[in-house]
């Protein structure tokens, strides 16, 4: 009777998540939707056509970024919920040399944005994962995982070549990193991840995960979509001639806008896209610095590993991500 009893709160659960993440999702998408056609009117009513830019810029990247905010959220909750942490650690080999290049490989097969990583990564940690592995996944997988490149394609069409480079970009990065901390990361350097919070697994467990990344993450999706859409039509275009006549000062200033802006990976490739005037190498830095450094990445990664930790590693990865994106963008963009 019990256990009749706690199944039904845990289908109740399991229902009210989705059934709230998807009215949470069309509601943004129709809210979205009227503001596009509204905004510009009134912004025209007003004599102000830089507003209706910026409506049209916003509601673009919102629309087409929440779909795939959802679905990504949807997944990595039910992973988070119903999958054995040892599952990875079965699969990922004791050796750090070798076990840095399968982890980062298995960032494919979970679809999630940056916010999930970090607990995971320490969860491996605890299970005893080897440190460089585990970090090379915390990298990996909110840039490489499906849903990502699948949104990259919709945002870029008919530029394979742009999903082929954030794909090979992200994954050097990720295994570089992992390689680096393996010969020169300091045990103190790295403090021991504390026992999460109790959530519970099964379907209490995916609803909670549910409902607070999609919150979470739809949050960043809104403000990244309002700080490109300002940026668009803000910043004059004689300034962003400076940067986009060149194209080193252009990867620099999007490897550094990428983590201002805080845009979850799962939407960030239509914010790149959105940004036309710079290089196609410059809008890959974007999308490859961004899921590996932000600014919430390192709050996250301060709380989780300690704050000596998040200032080490966050720099090197900021210069290895801009590194591996230019040297990758040279080769195929």
């Amino acid at each position: 009777m019990e256990n009749q009893r706690t199944l039904a709160d845990g289908l109740r659960l399991g229902i009210r998540a989705l059934v709230c993440t998807a009215v949470g999702g069309t509601a943004l998408i129709t809210v979205a939707t009227v503001a596009s056609v509204l905004g510009p009117v009134l912004a025209l009513d007003l004599y102000t056509p830089p507003v209706a830019a910026w409506w049209t810029v916003f509601t673009a990247i919102a629309v087409q970024g929440v779909p795939f905010l959802l679905l990504g959220t949807v997944v990595s909750a039910a992973i988070g919920a119903f999958v054995p942490e040892r599952v990875f650690t079965r699969l990922l080999p004791r050796n750090q040399a070798l076990g840095v290049p399968v982890a980062g490989a298995a960032g494919v097969v979970l679809p999630g944005c940056e916010c999930a990583s970090v607990p995971v990564a320490g969860s491996l940690i605890r299970r005893g994962v080897a440190p460089a592995a585990a970090l090379a996944f915390l990298l990996s997988a909110p840039a490489i995982n499906p849903v990502v490149l699948v949104a990259t394609s919709i945002a870029f069409p008919g530029q394979p070549e742009m999903v082929l480079g954030r794909l090979l970009a992200s994954l050097a990065a990720a295994v570089v990193m992992g390689w680096l901390w393996a010969r020169f990361g300091q045990e103190r350097w790295l403090r021991p991840p504390g026992k999460p919070s109790a959530t519970g697994g099964g379907l209490r467990g995916f609803a909670h995960g549910l409902q607070h990344d999609f919150l979470h993450a739809g949050g960043f999706l809104v403000l990244g979509a309002a700080a490109a859409a300002t940026f668009n039509i803000a910043v004059p275009r004689s300034v962003l001639d400076v940067f986009t006549g060149s194209p080193w000062l252009s990867v620099l200033l999007l490897a550094l806008l990428a983590v201002v802006l805080c845009v979850c990976s799962e939407a960030d490739a239509f914010v790149a896209a959105s940004l036309s005037g710079f290089s196609p190498t410059a809008r890959l830095t974007f999308m490859v610095v961004g899921p590996m450094v932000d600014l919430k990445l390192i709050a996250l990664q301060a709380g989780t590993f300690g704050r000596a930790f998040a200032v080490r590693f966050a720099s090197v990865t900021w210069v290895v991500a801009v590194a591996c994106a230019a040297l990758v963008g040279w080769w195929l963009l």
